[in-house]
């Protein structure tokens, strides 16, 4: 009698497993090559522009099955350049990012709603540092095609612009931003073509 309500204990956890896959989005995997999480904040005036090198994620969406999408991004944030190795050692120290004690960054999706069109927005929490704050991503999402390399793959194109306070995440003290030097609001530029099997 025991061995048959574990067996039918584990059918029906089987069950659920699978129902669970089936009722999340299709997951997609970032084309290395066209996916890119870009920056740009003002040095006094002029527009300093960079990007973060590594980084990965799970991300399933299905417009028609948003309640079950999800995005899960985590970006290492050493590898974050901006063409200039003396600014990239100083963005990298305890001015500001302080990679030696955050080594990543995160951003975990709650809702994902539509707005107009092609038009969406993420709800998420984004952890910098020692600081998690919810925030709320607009972005588009171009749709789906069948990639012109590879028929039995298909791609996925998004793009997503905000803005932060930087200092609100401790990225910095302020000092710097009391001088006239370097702003404090950050604008993010994210652009991802995503693939799946067909």
């Amino acid at each position: 009698m025991r061995k048959f309500i574990v067996l039918v204990l584990v059918a029906f956890l089987a069950c659920l497993t699978v129902q669970a896959a089936c009722a999340a989005g299709p997951e997609w995997e970032f084309d290395r090559d066209h996916s890119s999480f870009f920056f740009e904040i003002k040095h006094i005036y002029y527009a300093t522009r960079g990007y973060f090198e590594d980084f990965a994620g799970t991300v399933r969406f299905d417009p028609e099955n948003l309640e079950n999408s999800t995005i899960d991004i985590v970006i290492k944030t050493k590898s974050v350049t901006t063409q200039l190795s003396k600014r990239d050692r100083h963005v990298r120290s305890s001015d500001f990012l302080d990679v030696r004690r955050y080594p990543q960054m995160r951003f975990q999706s709650g809702r994902i709603r539509s707005v107009k069109g092609s038009t969406y927005e993420v709800e998420g929490r984004l952890t910098i540092k020692d600081v998690t704050q919810n925030v709320v991503v607009p972005f588009t999402f171009y749709g789906v095609r069948e990639n012109p390399f590879n028929r039995k793959q298909l791609v996925a194109g998004f793009d997503a612009r905000f803005t932060i306070d930087r200092l609100k995440f401790n990225v910095g003290s302020g000092k710097y931003y009391e001088m006239g030097i370097i702003g404090k609001d950050v604008d993010i530029l994210i652009s991802w073509e995503m693939l799946r099997n067909a």
